[in-house]
């Protein structure tokens, strides 16, 4: 067993197509296929079912892809962790995050770390929490930013910062009148609300202490839920980067929830054996000169992430 062989396998799982899955590897179809068909000889069983359309790992070959994707995880992690330790950033790095982070943070964590990270090749994706969950576990990707506590022992979550959610109300709204609102005085019949899938949407219920809700409506953005409750009175619960993305008129319609104050913690996210301490502090320091400072986490303001 090789180690080209796993990418071998890793990419035919890819792409689902052994010419392209060659091409990807830089190989010719008949090397490929020779050694994936040595590979399977040597476990003695089946890592790919070849008579269907495209092919499709089989239930063993699903276990083995899963292994082969962590090895070649470690190989990389190695390689770069040399790289570190000869005070060089560079090589790869695949970084996921969540919709209701993305709009905020994206585009000038993008310019950010192009500008100071040059020699790494960023790749970065928009995903829901259940899915960054698996793809860190598959070593699918590096490291993400998203909504935490998760609560699972396998990933290890460093705080970046600390974001209040606002009450977005219509001004025909009865609770409009109010300067300030406590959880339990947001009427769940008016709510507009995210899909299922952002944690968002669970992060808002819990603080307004409902285990159930139903809503003839269910947007997939932020930006989304703010025009609905323009056009259609309501109110929505929207997080505080997103008060600058709104007019001057509708920051009319912003009201603080106290008593208590609804939170959201945004961690960097990483699997425990992550091992780039520097390109995890290259993100956090990114993150840092985007983020208002009053949002930061107080040790992230201070100290360095030491793993």
């Amino acid at each position: 067993m090789t180690l080209q062989q796993l990418e071998y396998i890793t990419a035919l799982d890819k792409t689902r197509h052994f010419v392209r899955a060659a091409e990807l590897c830089g190989v010719t179809q008949p090397t490929l296929s020779s050694m994936i068909q040595k590979l399977e000889d040597e476990l003695g069983c089946r890592i790919f079912d070849r008579s269907v359309h495209p092919i499709e790992p089989t239930v063993a070959g699903k276990l083995i892809l899963q292994h082969a994707q962590v090895i070649l995880f470690h190989v990389k992690q190695l390689n770069e962790n040399v790289l570190a330790q000869k005070g060089e950033l560079s090589g790869s790095l695949s970084l996921a995050i969540i919709p209701t982070v993305v709009p905020y943070l994206l585009p000038k964590f993008i310019s950010h770390f192009r500008k100071d990270y040059p020699d790494v090749s960023l790749k970065v994706s928009e995903m829901q929490t259940e899915t960054i969950i698996r793809k860190l576990q598959s070593a699918e990707i590096d490291m993400a930013i998203l909504a935490t506590p998760l609560e699972n022992p396998k990933i290890l979550e460093v705080p970046l910062y600390y974001e209040r959610f606002i009450a977005y109300i219509s001004p025909n709204e009865s609770i409009y009148e109010k300067k300030e609102l406590c959880p339990h005085e947001l009427p769940l019949e008016h709510l507009w609300i995210l899909e299922e899938g952002h944690c968002l949407r669970n992060q808002v219920l819990n603080f307004c202490e409902s285990k159930t809700f139903t809503s003839a409506v269910e947007a997939g953005s932020i930006d989304t839920l703010v025009k609905i409750v323009d056009e259609n009175n309501g109110y929505t619960v929207i997080p505080e980067l997103h008060i600058e993305l709104l007019s001057e008129e509708q920051k009319q319609n912003l009201r603080e929830i106290v008593r208590p104050e609804a939170t959201r913690e945004i961690s960097l996210v990483i699997r425990h054996d992550y091992v780039r301490e520097g390109l995890m502090n290259a993100v956090a320091r990114c993150v840092k000169e985007i983020i208002p400072t009053h949002m930061l986490d107080t040790r992230l303001k201070k100290f360095a992430i030491k793993l």
